[in-house]
């Protein structure tokens, strides 16, 4: 069944209706051999222009369902601007495209999916790495737009994602007759554009948001004051994403919501604290809490050690007696916790020894912002031991040296060292890391420039690209 996607974009007189061509009929059907035999990668064909267009529509003709689903929503989802890989990957299990097998991690199951994309050069990197979009000769092969009369014909008591661009005068459009599966909206003050007000979503829109009973994703981008309690009436709900709004406050109702995979809730400037009904959402898998600098984190209540199926946790608080608590979430792959002090810098440290399938940890000491006079140094750091899988520390905080055990990381691939304000250059202990490809310093040591001598003969990983900065 094809994949059906509307933006409205308000202020225009009619929306721009879309059909993905691939197939969901056997999405999540992961064949043991791989796709890639018999599709030839087109990586450097793409951006030399050196591959005919035979060739590009023949790669796509030949991708198993698994793989066609999942490119041709990414063409949705990263059309405009490039999605962040782990977004990307809660998505696809939201969406009901990665299918959920006995003995599998459905995370892994994904993120695989998006690295033989990339591999198969159907799927582009950005930047540093941590984003993707989809390379044009792909993106006008996945998508096709149509009639607004065929779309509405085609759609009849199918299932839609609806993009909805707002423009600030607060319209909700109409959806009527529309089965409305995914919902994304970005607000008027996001993509830096308005013909009316800019104050937000109304409470009135929100409620109409919360109307539509079937959704099982709901992405919302920028300005909102309000979050009303029927939110909790979408009890299919899968993936929940309230980022870079004004929100202080979460209804209590969310703890209705027990499908829920992903609450993203980064970047609410005005949030400090988690409802306590949101530790009894037992199917979360994925709880990302604020971003923002200058010591903002949230606080969680008791019992978040019994989310045993948390996979990501980010912006948490570790005092208060949380640190003891996060001992029991064992299996937990991406973590950030931001605050560290002395008063439970150990019993944080000690819970994540325990944590052997991590694979991302971000740690921020506290105060340690802007401090380059007397900066905050991070307690207790000498006796860490970080578990042996972590490919991804981002460390923020004042170091008066480089812990000896960064340099035994040999499974890293990305570090970040940020307002470390070190006396020496941090090379010797870090150009020999064997995997190490992303490194970025921040007011990381006193330094005006980068001389020759920061990469001396045979230090980061001669054979493989690094990026820095």
């Amino acid at each position: 069944m094809p994949y059906f996607n509307c933006t409205e974009e308000i202020g225009k007189p009619d929306s721009v209706p879309e059909e993905l061509l691939g197939s969901k009929s056997q999405a999540g059907v992961v064949p043991s051999t791989s796709a890639a035999d018999g599709i030839s990668s087109s990586r450097v064909a793409d951006s030399t222009g050196e591959s005919s267009q035979e060739t590009f529509k023949s790669n796509y003709a030949k991708l198993p369902d698994y793989l066609k689903s999942c490119l041709d929503y990414s063409s949705i989802v990263s059309k405009r601007h490039p999605v962040e890989i782990g977004k990307l990957v809660r998505l696809l299990l939201a969406e009901g495209l990665i299918q959920d097998k006995p003995g599998d991690i459905m995370e892994v199951v994904a993120a695989n999916i998006v690295k033989e994309l990339i591999d198969l050069g159907m799927l582009r990197e950005v930047g540093d790495g941590s984003e993707v979009e989809v390379p044009a000769s792909y993106l006008h092969l996945s998508i096709l737009k149509l009639e607004k009369q065929d779309y509405v014909a085609k759609t009849a008591n199918l299932p839609v994602r609806l993009a909805i661009r707002d423009d600030g005068r607060d319209i909700f459009p109409n959806v009527e007759g529309r089965l409305i599966q995914s919902l994304s909206i970005i607000t008027a003050e996001r993509r830096h554009y308005s013909s009316g007000s800019t104050g937000g979503l109304s409470r009135a829109y929100m409620r109409n948001v919360c109307g539509m009973r079937f959704l099982l994703v709901l992405d919302l981008d920028g300005k909102i004051v309000y979050l009303p309690d029927e939110v909790g009436d979408l009890i299919h709900l899968r993936y929940l994403g309230v980022v870079n709004s004004d929100l202080d406050e979460l209804p209590r109702t969310l703890g209705n919501l027990q499908k829920l995979q992903t609450l993203d809730i980064r970047m609410c400037g005005k949030l400090s604290k988690l409802p306590i009904e949101v530790v009894h959402i037992q199917q979360l898998r994925h709880l990302l809490m604020s971003k923002s600098i200058g010591d903002c984190e949230i606080r969680v209540p008791e019992g978040i050690g019994k989310m045993v199926n948390l996979h990501t946790l980010s912006g948490i608080y570790g005092g208060d007696g949380i640190a003891r608590e996060l001992s029991a979430l064992t299996q937990i792959r991406h973590l950030g916790v931001k605050r560290v002090s002395e008063d439970h810098a150990g019993e944080l440290f000690a819970a994540i020894e325990k944590m052997e399938n991590l694979e991302s940890l971000s740690l921020e000491a506290e105060g340690c912002f802007f401090e380059e006079t007397s900066p905050t140094l991070f307690p207790e750091l000498d006796a860490f031991s970080p578990p042996p899988l972590l490919q991804e520390f981002y460390l923020q905080g004042g170091l008066t040296e480089i812990p000896m055990w960064l340099a035994s990381m040999e499974n890293l691939t990305r570090l970040a060292l940020s307002f470390s304000y070190l006396s020496e250059s941090p090379t010797s202990a870090l150009q020999f890391l064997p995997k190490l490809k992303h490194l970025n310093l921040w007011e990381a040591y006193k330094a005006k420039q980068i001389g020759k001598e920061f990469c001396s003969a045979g230090g980061f990983g001669s054979g493989n690209s690094q990026d820095c900065f």
